[in-house]
């Protein structure tokens, strides 16, 4: 969606009787509002019509969440005399071992599905989790 294609929308927009209007699609995300204070969803463009003021504003992309594919123990380091896999701040490929769940007696190794820098831990080592839990905060390459 281009400039021309979002002006056009939005002149539709201001003429219908809608108060807002969001729309994803194709990776690009708009969201209209008629309301004085609009609040853009997260990864959206926010486009305000009060008084004929017309202002795009581009949201940063949200950290992709890394999430436990099991229940179980989770550790960050392969054994308590190692060290960690991965810390924050670190950068992570995809396909490389961030850490590692206990399940049943056995180790398994979580591997990132996306390379990039860890943001943020969710967890505390040693720390039970559940299914889906998410575990890291990881900004995309």
């Amino acid at each position: 969606m281009n400039e021309a294609d979002i002006e056009r929308l939005l002149a539709k927009f201001d003429q219908s009787s809608l108060q807002e209007l969001k729309i994803d699609g194709d990776g690009v995300n708009v969201y209209f509002s008629k309301q004085t204070t609009p609040t853009a969803p997260d990864n959206s463009v926010a486009v305000t019509t009060e008084s004929s003021e017309k202002s795009v504003v581009p949201k940063a992309q949200a950290p992709y969440q890394l999430k436990a594919p099991m229940v179980g123990l989770v550790y960050m380091a392969p054994s308590p005399e190692k060290p960690a896999y991965k810390e924050i701040g670190d950068h992570v490929k995809k396909g490389e071992t961030i850490c590692a769940i206990e399940a049943m007696k056995l180790i398994n190794e979580v591997r990132s599905p996306v390379s990039g820098i860890i943001k943020k831990r969710l967890f505390t080592d040693g720390e039970m989790v559940e299914y889906d839990q998410p575990l890291f905060e990881i900004e995309e390459d």
